[in-house]
């Protein structure tokens, strides 16, 4: 580990005095990175002829994030690998690498963010990644594993997973050093017996543990577009800035063949990118629960009559594309403290067996590049505006909080909260597109709380952080008495804060403060389901040469946070390809 930690400041130190402060600057061949490069470099088909180069791929990766980073860093290991990246890189984006910043990725909006907004017809504002790295360059950084009840349901080799996951955290993983907050949330949850305390342990386990971070002790976050560096730079080709627009079929034999894709490099120039002319050559799609439903709808495989109403010519007609989508609801409360906390993010959490997982964030900081006096994750400035119902969450309403906190003191930003999540929600949408451009987000709706079940458990939840939030440790711990809370609440009025609900008996008024307050945490999965679009195997039904390995395809999100095991399943398949095809020489 001590040498893996000292090539990576190397590495760090060497990428920041080469690359660019803003991912839309500088070359690419500054990098130095010989295998990451702009999508306009890509040979035209004259131009490769005529050079002895060709476009052909063994394996066509759509989106270099979670899972698209250790899948094509372990298929290079033996096969031609080409990810398309629409995002930039991560790693001289100062508001992806630091925890300091984590709000301020996720409240850029213009068009070459590290993060893309969406809102769901539910009116929850969310985020989906747009970089080299995808999701792991802005999520809360907290790594954990997947239950083994999961590993068994998705029928996957316990041997394999187990060998997966240590390869991705001897690379990006680091235990964290426990904060005074996380402490306080430790001792709470034990206090009102959420037990046994099981360490610090990546395994998923009933009662309250500390898990891994992908934040290193100086706070430097370290992402999936780290995986690639172990790939085989002679095999492996990455393009940022690189959109595909669809997967390209033949389908003059029994059965649609993918062929290669389209994409769209910076400068708004079209390429085609072709497979090697090999059966077990494909295009995998790793581009999320947003992104690969809409890649094979755009690409004509879906319900014939939504992609005839907008004229994408039909490969294969499939109802179930884009159904049973789900997000796991999270709800709030703000514990305040009469002085400033240290910002922190995911640490420490509360596995219950009634099917809710406690967490908790705190903290704001300043300096002049970021958002002033922030609710850390649970800023309205990154879409968690929780103090109005969905329906009224508009870009307007956060502008307007925005221009109302300006005049709050900064007693009204101290303190963190509780955060409170539907494991499993029962509760599922489903994606549409709303036209045939990719850069447009789909329609997504994922009916949060419209089964009993997952309301009734964000009662318990609530339930659960009251008395977390009411323990001594938390109330000795703020130091604030019940005129200093009252005094803090009074000030934070216009805050974008959720209070604890006065009548915690009353379920009706609780299962209204669950509807009227719930926002995301970005675990949202599915559309693309093993069984209905995909085999066990994630090929696509119907068609050859496509296979999907991403969260799309899960019926639920793995762990209680669920990057650890995406980033693993990438991993895995990538190993399982390699055996399947060679053997015993893959020697992996």
């Amino acid at each position: 580990m001590a040498l893996v930690w000292a090539v990576k400041l190397l590495l760090f130190s060497w990428l920041f005095n080469v690359l660019p402060s803003s991912q839309a600057k500088g070359n690419f061949n500054e990098y130095r990175y010989p295998f990451i490069k702009r999508a306009s470099t890509f040979p035209s088909a004259s131009s490769s002829s005529s050079s002895g180069h060709n476009n052909v791929y063994d394996y066509i990766v759509v989106g270099g994030g979670t899972a698209g980073c250790p899948l094509a860093s372990t298929l290079s290991q033996k096969f031609n690998v080409l990810v398309l990246e629409r995002g930039g890189v991560p790693f001289a984006n100062s508001n992806v690498s630091f925890l300091q910043n984590f709000h301020i990725a996720l409240a850029d909006t213009s068009p070459t963010s590290a993060s893309q907004a969406f809102i769901s017809t539910d009116g929850v504002l969310n985020s989906r990644a747009r970089v080299l790295g995808g999701g792991t360059c802005i999520n809360a950084g907290f790594y954990t594993r997947a239950s083994t009840r999961f590993i068994k349901s998705v029928g996957w080799d316990a041997k394999l997973v187990n060998e997966s996951y240590p390869w991705i955290e001897k690379q990006i993983v680091y235990q964290p050093k426990l904060e005074p907050w996380q402490v306080a949330l430790r001792d709470s949850l034990l206090d009102v017996g959420i037990s046994p305390f099981n360490g610090f342990t990546y395994d998923h386990l009933y009662g309250t543990k500390v898990g891994g971070t992908i934040f290193d002790r100086f706070g430097r976050r370290h992402t999936a577009a780290e995986l690639l560096s172990s790939g085989n730079p002679q095999k492996l080709t990455v393009l940022v800035y690189a959109t595909v627009q669809r997967i390209v079929f033949d389908k003059s034999g029994k059965r649609p063949k993918a062929v290669g894709v389209i994409f769209k490099d910076e400068k708004g120039n079209q390429h085609e990118a072709v497979l090697a002319d090999k059966p077990q050559s494909e295009v995998i799609l790793s581009s999320g629960a947003i992104g690969s439903p809409q890649m094979l709808l755009l690409s004509g495989i879906g319900p014939k009559a939504d992609l005839e109403k907008l004229k994408i010519p039909v490969v294969l007609d499939n109802k179930f594309v884009g159904k049973g989508m789900a997000d796991n609801p999270m709800n709030a409360v703000f514990v305040p403290s009469n002085k400033a906390e240290k910002q922190t993010l995911i640490q420490t959490v509360g596995i219950t067996k009634m099917g809710v997982y406690i967490e908790a964030s705190s903290g704001f900081s300043q300096s002049k590049d970021s958002i002033q006096c922030h609710h850390g994750i649970m800023s309205a400035e990154i879409g968690q505006l929780s103090t109005i119902p969905p329906k009224q969450r508009t870009p307007e309403a956060v502008q307007a909080y925005i221009r109302r906190k300006r005049n709050l003191p900064h007693e009204a930003f101290k303190g963190g909260f509780i955060l409170e999540k539907i494991a499993n929600p029962i509760s599922k949408g489903d994606l549409s597109l709303v036209n045939t451009n990719v850069d447009d987000n789909p329609s997504v709706t994922f009916n949060y709380f419209s089964h009993p079940y997952d309301l009734q458990r964000c009662v318990d939840g609530i339930r659960v952080a009251t008395k977390v939030v009411q323990s001594e440790h938390f109330t000795n711990y703020t130091r604030c008495n019940k005129q200093t809370v009252e005094k803090v609440l009074n000030m934070s009025v216009e805050a974008n804060v959720n209070l604890i609900p006065k009548h915690t008996n009353d379920t009706k008024s609780l299962e209204q403060f669950c509807k009227d307050t719930v926002i995301t945490i970005w675990h949202y999965h599915g559309g693309a389901h093993v069984g209905t679009v995909v085999s066990p195997q994630h090929k696509v039904l119907g068609v050859d040469r496509v296979r999907v390995v991403d969260s799309s395809t899960f019926s639920e999100s793995p762990g209680t946070n669920p990057q650890a095991t995406v980033m693993m399943m990438g991993r895995y398949f990538g190993a399982k390809i390699l055996r399947e095809r060679l053997g015993r020489a893959a020697g992996i």
